[in-house]
This record gives structure tokens, sequence and C-alpha cells, in this order.
């Protein structure tokens, strides 16, 4: 007897081809519990390396939502009006998509994962887990976000569309919305889609033209506006696409008919693949047919010089992301990313809660302190100091040199450690000035009051703010303060 999983796997299937998708040299199959379902290779790979076709007609993009029989219309008024966005206009798509009772999506829908390892679905105690972190404030926000968001627009909106749909009994509720968006930015493409496919009305205006200018003049060339040449992607999986400013109908537009116009969203069939830091495809776009046989398809197509294995894992990259990035939007981390990358905070509220908060926080205002910074984990592989920087004394004085440009004593007293440390110099400003003991801070004041007189004719700028704080604070104080911050990641 099959498993569930088994039987919503073979629905799909039948879902995927009766809509025109063709498997060439890949399967999908069941993973486990934690990675869900993963497209492997067969034994029928084609010589051309293509894996996998798709029809574009199945992406879940904003030019489908917009024209969509039930939502397309409230969607198109509140699109005009700049109330919403692209991705909201897919991610309302998915959560109407969910709750009807005979969507035509359902073999689609039911594949799809119900519970994600993003922060947003994390449990109480377990968001506490990472308090202190850019993540812990990050999803607060977000979440925030999306309940108003549900509230305001969403929530009404999805019971006005399942009514006129002719069903008054479903409910809906935050899950379903939130469910929505986990699935829009975890399975959501960048799709390199031709022109006259994102604006045909644009095509088929130009074309006209095209046929009457050909009548005036024989001269005029006929060549078709898109060449059917591959469209790569090599970026993988993202939550930003790339283009020029002009956003039409829900897209990043360019200016002539030939150009590629980057379209976010979700493409059935090869949104399946997961994420390796060695992948092994890549997806491209097949304008008229002339790679896959299939007009308007993307495809997936094999990256390996040789063959793969029979029964590998077929994998893309989502890009090259820090593990803070992958677990906020993906919900997983990788062992050992190259990419990862360590963001360093110091929370503002905390500064209610240090000696001289108000004297200490209007220094930080001026200098327009940082109070982050983010660093390549890497870095950090020797400590606080690069590996080499004893090596690099001839270069240290220059450097210090240069930062030594205002002092009262005439010669600033640079920190032996200032142009060692892999930490920005504005961000070590930043806890040199919180951390501040009574006495320094009593320096640091009586030095600002000599500089803009007794009069106070003008305010200290944030350069000579930073350099008071450099010459009259120690060092303990700050590396303590940055030894804490780390041990709270």
């Amino acid at each position: 007897m099959a498993s569930p999983e088994e039987a919503q796997l073979d629905l799909f299937l039948q879902w995927l081809q009766a809509n025109g998708a063709q498997f060439r040299g890949c399967q999908i199959k069941y993973c486990d519990s934690n990675k869900g379902f993963g497209i492997y290779s067969s034994d029928n790979t084609h010589e051309d390396g293509v894996i996998l076709v798709v029809p574009l007609d199945l992406a879940i993009t904003p030019m489908r939502v917009l024209q969509d029989p039930l939502i397309g219309a409230e969607c198109r008024a509140m699109f005009e009006e700049g109330e919403v966005d692209d991705r909201f206009l897919m991610i309302l798509f998915l959560t109407v998509e969910r709750l009807r009772k005979n969507s035509s999506w359902q073999p689609y829908l039911d594949m799809l994962p119900t519970t994600f390892g993003n922060p947003l679905w994390f449990m109480d105690d377990e968001l506490l887990e990472l308090r202190g972190t850019a993540l812990y404030r990050a999803t607060e926000l977000r979440k925030k976000d999306l309940l108003t968001v549900y509230e305001d627009k969403v929530k009404d909106l999805v019971k006005k569309l399942l009514v006129l749909d002719g069903d008054s009994e479903s409910d809906v509720c935050f899950e379903d919305f939130l469910w929505a968006n986990s699935i829009f930015w975890s399975r959501a493409l960048n799709l390199p889609l031709p022109h006259s496919y994102v604006f045909p009305q644009i095509q088929e205006d130009q074309e006209k033209e095209i046929s009457c200018s050909v009548d005036k003049s024989s001269e005029v060339s006929t060549s078709n506006i898109y060449s059917g040449s591959p469209i790569n992607e090599n970026d993988g999986k993202r939550f930003e696409a790339h283009g020029n400013d002009t956003r039409m109908t829900g897209v990043t537009s360019t200016s002539r008919q030939g150009e590629t116009v980057w379209v976010e969203g979700l493409l059935p069939g090869i949104d399946f693949c997961n994420h390796d830091l060695k992948a092994v495809a890549t997806w491209e776009v097949d304008g008229t047919g002339s790679i896959t046989e299939v007009p308007l398809s993307m495809y997936l197509i094999s990256a390996l010089q040789s063959p793969s294995l029979v029964e590998k894992e077929i994998s893309i990259s989502y890009g090259n992301k820090g593990n803070e990035e992958l677990l906020y939007l993906y919900g997983f981390v990788i062992d050992n990313n190259p990419d990862d990358y360590l963001m360093i905070h110091y929370p503002g509220e905390a500064l209610q809660n240090i000696s001289f908060s108000d004297f200490k926080g209007q220094l930080l205002v001026a200098q327009n302190a940082a109070m982050r910074c983010l660093l390549p984990k890497n870095l950090l592989d020797s400590g606080f100091f690069p590996a080499g920087s004893s090596n690099n004394k001839a270069k240290n004085t220059c450097e210090a040199d240069i930062i030594c440009n205002f002092s009262w004593s005439g010669h600033r007293r640079t920190p032996y450690y200032l142009n060692k440390l892999v930490f920005p110099e504005d961000f070590m400003t930043a806890l040199r000035t919180i951390a501040m003991q009574e006495d320094e801070v009593s320096k640091v004041s009586s030095m600002l009051e000599e500089l803009v007189g007794s009069e106070g004719e003008r305010q200290p700028s944030g350069t000579e703010i930073r350099t008071a704080v450099w010459e009259a604070c120690g060092d303990s104080g700050a590396l303590q303060l940055l030894v804490d911050l780390l041990q709270k990641k």
C-alpha cells in the first residue's frame, strides 16, 4: 500500500505531465521529514544535459495573479493604487488557493510543506534562544508586519473572494497567510523571461507596427524580436529581482523588447530542487523551443561535465548566503558554511541600562555611531587579530598617521590594537563610548567643553567626538564589551 507521501507524489507527477512538463533525466523523490521532497537523477539523461522541462504557463507569477478570474480584479485595483507589491500578489494567491475547495492547483499545493524551520514558526521559548541577535529583532519586526498586513488587507479580502467562489463556510486564519508567506520566500525563483512573454500586448502592438512598416518599405527587417537563445540564471534562489527601476504589471521591466525581464515566481517541479554549496544543476529559459522543443519553457540543466550517477540528488544554489539568512528564509543552516557572516550588534534598547546613558547616547548620535558590524566568520579564525597582522608594522604605522588628523595634545594616543583588529574602527569607537567609566566621561566632557568654548559657539563634530573618546578612554572596557557581545552569538 502506497504511503501518503507516495500517493501525493503520484498525483502531482500526473498533474505536471498533463500540463506539459517533461522528465528527461530525473525523478522527484521523498527524502526525509527534514528535507521533504527532492529531485534525483535517473538513468535516461539526455545527451544535451536537459533534466526537466516545465512550461512557463505553470509558473505562479504576478502576471498570472493579475489575470486570475477570481482574484485578478481585486488585485489589479490594489496594485494600480500602489497599495501592494508583486510579492504580496503571489502570497495572496497562495493563501486563497490553499483554502479553495476545488483549486486546480491542489496536486501541487498538497506537495508543499505545512510546517517550516524558519524563526517565524518558532515557539516562544525557541525564539528566546535568538534573543540578542539581529535575527531575533528581524523576526519580531517581520511577524508584527505580517500580522498588520493580515488584519488590514488579507483577512476580509480572502473571505470575500471565497464567498465569490461559492464558499461561505471556510475560515481564514493568520497561519494560512503565514504559510503562504513562507512558501513564497522559501521556493520563489528569479525567472529570466522574454519581454514578449511578460508584456504580450506591447509585443502585439509592435508586431502591428512592423507589419505596417513592411507594407511601406521592403527595406525594414522582420527578424524576431526575441532571438530564442537560452537565458542563464547563475545566482540561484533569491529574494530580490534585478533589472531597471521601471516597475510594470508586478515585475521588474526593461525598456526594449528583446531584453530579459526578471520576474520572481514559483515554478512547480523545478522548485523541488534543494540547495547545495556545490550545485550540480542550474535553470534556463527557452523562449522559442530551440533547445527543448517546448516554446516558452524553463528547463533544468546539468552543470556537470560528465553524466551524474543514478539516484544522485540534483541540487541548485540558492546563492551565497550565510547561515543567518538561510535560517531566516529557508529554515536550515549549513555546517562550516564558507559564506557565513557574523552580525555583532549592540541593541539600542540596552543603552538605558548603562551608566551616564543620556550623555553617552548624545555622543553616539552626534558621531553617527556604528552600533553593529557584519564580518565573514572566517576572519575570526585567528581570534580578534587577522593572521599575519604582526608583519604589517609599516602598513599599520602609515594607517595610524592617517587617523591622527586631529588631537588636542598634538599626537593622538592610538590604541595598540587599532590597526590589527578585524573589527571596523567606527564600531570599536561606539563600544568605547558605551564602555566609558566615570573618570573617562569627565575627561571627554572636559575636552569637548574646551573645544566648543565657554559660550558654546558651536557643536563638536563627529570626528572631534570620536577623537576625544579614543584619546580619553582605555582599551579594556571596549574589549570586554566586545567579548560579552560575542558570547551571546
